[in-house]
């Protein structure tokens, strides 16, 4: 099972996808996108980290994420990504501009093929005004064209909002 969870900032996205890996009662394996580059960025990783339960196995990989998960997805294991839009940053921002296409194919080849329970988490950034810039534009572009994609690969997708989840597809 593949489901992808969008939502806002603060949505409950996190929250929602961590509930749901808990109560797979499956061995957790946890994967963070995020890299601090700033200390209040450091305390957003802190805060998640001391959220998450202490027996979840933990992976930080902002780049290679569809390698992080063939690597670790496995029948009988849930894999939490959190999230899709910060590797997305990373990935944008990173000198080697061949990367984000290469990144992107690979995770979109990999998923269907996955075992085990798979959650996606990632900010829906398509629901507010166009942004002025360029990278931010791009930034919202390929958000949406990557949620879109990742839609049509998975059984379950999810929007939260103000905690409640909303079901687009699957049960």
């Amino acid at each position: 099972m593949r489901t992808l969870i969008l939502g806002g900032a603060r949505s409950g996205k996190s929250r929602l996808a961590e509930r749901m890996a808990q109560e797979s009662q499956l061995a957790v394996t946890y994967i963070a996108t995020a890299q601090p580059q700033d200390a209040e960025m450091a305390q957003r990783i802190a805060a998640h980290r001391a959220h998450r339960p202490a027996h979840w196995a933990s992976i930080e990989e902002p780049l290679a994420l569809a390698a992080a998960l063939q690597r670790h997805a496995a029948e009988n294991h849930c894999v939490l990504v959190d999230c899709l839009t910060l590797w997305l940053t990373n990935l944008l921002l990173h000198p080697d501009t061949a990367m984000f296409e290469r990144e992107r194919a690979a995770l979109l080849d990999i998923l269907p093929e996955l075992p085990g329970q798979i959650i996606l988490v990632s900010n829906e950034t398509g629901l507010g005004i166009v942004p002025l810039g360029e990278i931010t534009r791009r930034y919202c572009d390929e958000a949406g064209w990557l949620h879109q994609e990742l839609a049509t690969r998975c059984e379950r997708v999810l929007l939260t909002v103000a905690g409640i989840p909303l079901t687009l597809k699957g049960t």
